[in-house]
C-alpha cells in the first residue's frame, strides 16, 4: 500500500509539472505543447484514482466522471499526434467529434448511477460484473484504443514518407521517436486490456496487481518522455498535410489520363537536376527542401517529386543524402584535410546530426566514417 502511494505521488507529481512547463513555456508549437500537456493532466487524472478513493467515502458521482475520462486520453494523443506531424494543424469545431465516447459513456450511466441515491450508487458497484453500462463502456473503450493507436500509426507512417520525399534533413529520427512512443502507449493500453478482462472475471485480485505493474510503467513512459524531450527540444519539423505521396500523384495522372513527361523530356530534366545539384551544391543546405530545388529550377514540385522518387526510384531524403555523402567521401579522401574531425565534415556537407550521418555513410558505403578513413 505504501509503495502504491508512492508511486502514485510521483507519477502525478511528474505529470503534472511537464504539464506546467508545455503549457507555460515560450515556443512556436503552442498547439502541440497544450495538446500533449492536456494528455499528461487526463493521465494523471487517470492515475489519481487511489489517492481519489482514499480521499471519499463509497463511490460517487465525481469518481464516476474521473474514471470516464479515460475516454479522453487517446483521442487528445491522436490529435497531439497530428499537431506533430503536419505544421498547418489547427483544432477546429469538428475535432469535437471525438468527444462522441466520453459523452455517451456517461450519458449511460445517468439512470443507473449519475441520477440515483447513495445506496443505490454502492449496489451498482457491488454489482459491477454483472452491470450492463459497465461492461458496454469497457467494450467501448477497448474498441475506441485500437481505433485510434491503428489511425495514429496510420499517420506516422504517412507522415513519415512524405518527409522522406518532400525533405533532406535530419527531423526524420523524430518521427521513429514518436514511433517508439506510440508502441509504448500500445503496450501500456495492451496490459491495460488484460486488466480489465481480469476485473470482470472470477480473479480480480490479478486485476489490482496488474493495476501496480501499470503505475510503475506509466511512470517509466512520463519520465522517458521528460529526459527525450529536455534533451531534444526541437524534436520535430512538421511538414504541409497538403503535400501528397509520389504514388497518389502517379494514380491521379493515370486516372485524368494524364501523360508523364517523355522519356526525352525525363533524361533533359535528370541532367539538369545532377547539373544542378553538383554545380549549385544545394545538399549543402541542412535544411533543404524539394520545394527549394522546385523553386530554383523553376520545375513544379510535382513534377521534380515524380522525377525523384518515382522515376529515379529514390526518396528524395536518401537522393541528396547521397551528394552529401560523396562529398563527404571526398574530404576524407583528401591528405591535406586529414585534421578535420568527422563532425566537422557531416556539418560541412550538410548533416545535423551525428547518427543520421553515420547511417547514410554506412549505407552508402558500407562503412562507418571513421573505418572509411582508416582503410584508405
Amino acid at each position: 500500500m505504501n509503495v502504491l502511494i508512492v508511486v502514485t505521488t510521483i507519477s502525478l507529481f511528474i505529470s503534472l509539472f511537464l504539464a506546467f512547463f508545455l503549457l507555460t513555456v515560450k515556443t512556436k508549437h503552442k498547439t502541440s505543447n497544450a495538446l500533449f500537456a492536456v494528455f499528461l493532466i487526463i493521465m494523471a487524472i487517470d492515475v489519481s484514482e487511489y489517492l481519489f478513493n482514499l480521499t471519499v467515502d463509497g463511490p460517487s458521482n465525481l469518481g464516476m466522471l474521473r474514471g470516464m475520462f479515460a475516454f479522453l486520453q487517446i483521442p487528445v494523443f491522436y490529435l497531439y499526434v497530428l499537431s506533430v506531424c503536419y505544421s498547418d494543424f489547427k483544432l477546429q469545431p469538428k475535432h469535437l467529434l471525438h468527444l462522441l465516447p466520453f459523452l455517451v459513456a456517461n450519458i449511460i450511466l445517468i439512470p443507473h448511477f449519475y441520477g440515483v441515491d447513495g445506496a443505490s450508487k454502492i449496489s451498482f458497484i457491488e454489482n459491477r460484473q454483472h452491470m450492463i453500462e459497465l461492461q458496454f463502456n469497457h467494450i467501448l473503450i477497448h474498441i475506441q484504443l485500437m481505433a485510434y493507436i491503428v489511425a495514429v500509426f496510420m499517420i506516422l507512417r504517412k507522415a513519415k514518407k512524405l518527409y522522406l520525399e518532400n525533405y533532406a534533413g535530419a527531423s526524420v529520427n523524430s518521427y521513429h521517436w514518436l514511433f517508439q512512443f506510440t508502441v509504448l502507449l500500445t503496450i501500456l493500453y495492451l496490459i491495460t486490456l488484460l486488466k480489465n478482462i481480469f476485473k470482470f472475471s472470477d480473479y480480480p485480485y490479478i486485476s489490482e496487481w496488474i493495476k501496480i505493474g501499470l503505475l510503475v510503467f506509466q511512470l517509466f513512459i512520463v519520465c522517458w518522455y521528460l529526459f527525450k524531450a529536455l534533451n531534444n527540444p526541437g524534436l520535430f519539423r512538421n511538414i504541409d498535410s497538403k503535400l501528397k505521396l509520389t504514388s497518389d500523384i502517379i494514380l491521379e495522372q493515370k486516372n485524368n489520363d494524364q501523360l508523364a513527361v517523355t522519356n526525352e523530356e525525363y533524361n533533359e530534366e535528370l541532367v539538369r537536376l545532377k547539373k544542378y545539384m553538383a554545380e549549385e551544391k544545394p545538399f549543402l543546405n541542412p535544411s533543404l527542401t524539394i520545394q527549394d530545388i522546385s523553386n530554383d529550377m523553376d520545375i513544379p514540385t510535382r513534377e521534380l517529386s515524380v522525377l525523384i522518387n518515382h522515376q529515379l526510384g529514390q526518396h528524395f531524403y536518401d537522393f541528396v543524402n547521397t551528394y552529401r555523402i560523396e562529398n563527404a567521401m571526398e574530404i576524407l579522401k583528401d591528405v591535406t584535410k586529414t585534421k578535420v574531425t568527422v563532425l566537422e565534415i557531416l556539418y560541412e556537407v550538410g548533416f545535423n546530426s551525428k547518427s543520421s550521418f553515420n547511417t547514410a555513410f554506412k549505407k552508402h558505403t558500407g562503412n562507418t566514417p571513421t573505418a572509411y578513413r582508416k582503410y584508405l
